[in-house]
């Protein structure tokens, strides 16, 4: 017998394993009515919400081919998912990836079990789509760090414990190299947070205003002045769609604590409230899209037909992708160009779900709220999805990084690049006299 068919032969009795292990577990604990935040303690405490994670760290340590199955094939049951959001999908892999033994040990538990929400404070009014000439400072102050300055489009800072961070530690260097990654606490004194009204009529973003606010130093994630290289590891898993720890089959945050009125996800959420930021990212589009289509009888019709035909297809290329990336990953490759792709598929695929639905519907589109068809979900995912094109790295930049690291496409001039950061006249300080 072949390596090969060795290999393919181990894989699937590990899967069987697995999922009889999985399968037997749901079978003793899952309930529709428990309410939500016991489920996620349970689930967090059984390893199986993060079957990919470490054993150590509230996984089953199993092989990342393997734990994809068995997380389809719990969403195939019906059997409720981790609560995910920037914890699970952002800082969780990084911790993972840079964090020390005592970091994972203090913080992944909180994320594992649901307890705690995190929000990312990265971008600024000055330093979006260009991060590293952000202008948020930190100080060093024995053993911990005085934070000063301030963030803007923080996705639920409002209801944070930790924030992941990115400041300035120094500004002798260029701009690339005096950065430093920092997990801190959000209900601290001289952290202020600010609502921002998106046109959904949400406030799921934020500004943030740091006034000397503090962070130990064991709260830094990497070396002193290598948050940049922590960054990216951060922003590859930002720009990945199909990243399990957003889906992961159906946990998003719901207002409704009862799973009751969660289990079939988005099929009956005429009865829950869900904002737009979490049904966006949430997947649950491709359901309502379906209803939609029955609903208003034109799945024969030949031109809708071949939209959907087209919209299949993009996704199909949109997980081709997502499996080379992860590739690359699982052999230590640096993100590359694959994440790029990955986040310019997924925005394309927003805006080609969004015209196909609301040419579907006709007329239906001028209504709002629940009177609209599917309930306003379809038009909630409609007005956010302009966001995906944004958020996370413009597709701009997107089309920048794929030129110059797959096409071999020279850099844009930036004589910005070795210059020491205090020299510079970026982001905010261009209009500095």
């Amino acid at each position: 017998m072949s390596n090969s068919a060795d290999t393919d032969l181990a894989m699937d009795a590990s899967l069987n394993k697995a999922l009889d292990r999985a399968q037997e577990w749901y079978a003793k604990n899952w309930s529709s009515d428990l309410v939500l935040s016991d489920w996620w303690q349970k689930l967090g405490s059984s390893g199986w919400g993060f079957p990919a994670w470490p054993q150590e760290y509230g996984g089953q340590g199993l092989p990342s081919a393997v734990a994809r199955q068995v997380v389809s094939d719990r969403m195939q049951r019906g059997v409720f998912g981790p609560r995910t959001g920037i914890a699970t999908f952002l800082a969780a892999p990084t911790i993972l990836t840079h964090g020390t033994h005592e970091q994972k040990e203090r913080f992944l538990p909180g994320i594992v079990s649901g307890r705690d929400v995190w929000c990312q404070l990265f971008s600024e009014p000055g330093a979006g789509s260009d991060l590293s000439s952000l202008q948020t400072r930190a100080v060093r102050d024995g053993d911990e760090w005085i934070i000063t300055g301030q963030k803007v489009w923080t996705s639920g800072a409002h209801f944070a414990k930790y924030g992941i961070l990115i400041a300035r530690t120094d500004s002798d260097v260029p701009k690339h190299k005096g950065l430093t990654y920092f997990l801190i606490e959000m209900q601290q004194p001289g952290i202020e947070i600010r609502p921002l009204r998106e046109m959904t009529g949400e406030s799921a973003f934020n500004e943030v205003f740091m006034n000397e606010a503090r962070v130990h130093d064991d709260n830094r994630l990497g070396d002193l002045g290598q948050g940049w290289a922590v960054a990216m590891t951060t922003l590859s898993h930002e720009r990945d769609s199909n990243n399990p720890g957003v889906g992961g089959g159906g946990g998003t945050l719901f207002s409704n604590p009862d799973v009751t009125h969660t289990v079939d996800h988005f099929r009956r959420i005429q009865n829950t409230e869900v904002d737009a930021f979490s049904f966006a990212t949430s997947g649950g589009i491709t359901e309502v899209l379906n209803d939609l289509v029955k609903e208003f009888k034109c799945a024969n019709d030949p031109v809708i037909r071949q939209r959907l035909m087209k919209l299949h297809s993009m996704r199909e290329t949109q997980k081709w992708t997502a499996q080379r990336a992860k590739a690359n990953a699982r052999a230590g490759a640096a993100p590359g160009p694959e994440t790029s792709t990955l986040k310019l598929q997924s925005s394309l695929t927003g805006r080609v779900v969004r015209d196909l639905g609301f040419d579907i519907i006709g007329a239906h589109g001028m209504l709002l709220g629940k009177d609209a068809p599917a309930h306003g979900l379809f038009h909630k995912f409609a007005l956010f999805v302009q966001a995906t094109s944004i958020a996370g790295g413009s597709d701009e930049v997107q089309r920048n990084i794929i030129g110059e690291r797959a096409l071999g496409l020279p850099k844009e001039p930036d004589d910005s690049r070795d210059k020491p950061f205090r020299e510079l006249r970026v982001g905010t300080q261009k209009t500095k006299s």
